[in-house]
């Protein structure tokens, strides 16, 4: 069983197609299909049903396929171990986000650490927190910015709060609320409100927040991200949303209230000790965020930040 077999077979069950898989794999398909039979031969199951319409995977493709790409992360993470061991930093750094992320400016973050690390690929996933602390957990992506109900923590994951916030209201400017200095849910209630999806962790903080006011409420649009269409539905709709303060610095078009008993979020860092890259280390390190000891007999991770470690 050799490396470019697993390849090929990731190549094939993302794509679904050998003939795309081989592009993206820089081969001609005759010999990924060689190598992909080759392999099916050697575990003794079939790892795809093809058909002329279509390729998918067998119950025993499907239980193959996370382990082989654990394998190609791991092959991945020990030539990036030799490099860093011999100083230079190199490999895959998979950096997950919120869309309302705040207390660390992305795009400045990547683009520095590019400009001292080319040698590293970075890819950006955007999601839903809990998606993101499945995929750190599973070891799918090296860190990830997330919030979070204020009563919650990650779990499963290594963790640390960058910053607590309150939310607050966002309006069009010629919404009526606009022309208010300071609110409160129950004012809110009956708006035309736009919010996450029901059970999501930007949902719950909102939801019991309106439900310790003692406020009911019905949310009139759901959306997943707080992009384009949020912002339209507020301008163009004169729907209210509860957004971070923190982040609505970088809304145009908006004008945002002051809510007494808005609910509060914490943005975390989260990682994974077990599988934290030298690309995931020297980026926390660009951060001012650097593994720099562990907590004897505590089986975490002390962080320096600015020389200090706490």
């Amino acid at each position: 069983m050799e490396l470019r077999q697993m390849r090929y077979v990731v190549a094939v069950a993302e794509t679904n197609s050998f003939t795309r898989a081989a592009e993206q794999c820089l081969v001609v398909q005759s010999a990924l299909s060689h190598q992909i039979a080759r392999l099916e031969r050697e575990l003794g199951a079939r790892l795809f049903e093809r058909t002329s319409r279509r390729v998918r995977l067998t119950a025993a493709g499907r239980a193959f396929l996370p382990v082989a790409r654990q394998c190609l992360d791991a092959a991945e993470r020990a030539a990036a171990e030799v490099t860093a061991a011999v100083g230079e930093v190199r490999g895959r750094l998979t950096i997950g986000l919120i869309p309302t992320v705040a207390a660390v400016d992305i795009p400045p973050a990547v683009e520095g650490f590019h400009r001292r690390f080319p040698q590293v690929r970075i890819g950006l996933r955007v999601g839903g927190s809990v998606q993101l602390i499945d995929h750190v957990r599973e070891g799918r992506i090296d860190l990830a910015f997330l919030g979070l109900p204020t009563t919650t923590r990650p779990e499963g994951v290594d963790s640390r709060p960058l910053a607590h916030d309150r939310l607050v209201a966002v309006v069009a400017p010629d919404h009526p609320l606009a022309a208010e200095t300071e609110i409160d849910l129950a004012r809110l209630a009956g708006e035309v409100l736009v919010d996450f999806p029901a059970g999501t962790p930007g949902r719950v903080q909102s939801d019991l927040a309106f439900a310790a006011a003692g406020v009911r409420r019905e949310v009139a649009f759901e959306v997943s991200t707080a992009d384009l269409l949020m912002l339209r539905l507020i301008r163009e709709s004169h729907a209210v949303a509860l957004l971070p303060s923190l982040y609505t610095p970088q809304l145009t078009g908006v004008t945002t209230v002051a809510v007494r008993d808005a609910p509060t979020r914490t943005e975390h860092l989260i990682w994974n000790s077990s599988s934290l890259t030298p690309a995931a280390k020297a980026f926390l390190a660009e951060l001012n965020l650097d593994v720099c000891s562990t907590v004897a007999g505590a089986g975490r991770w002390a962080w320096e930040v600015s020389g200090i470690c706490y």
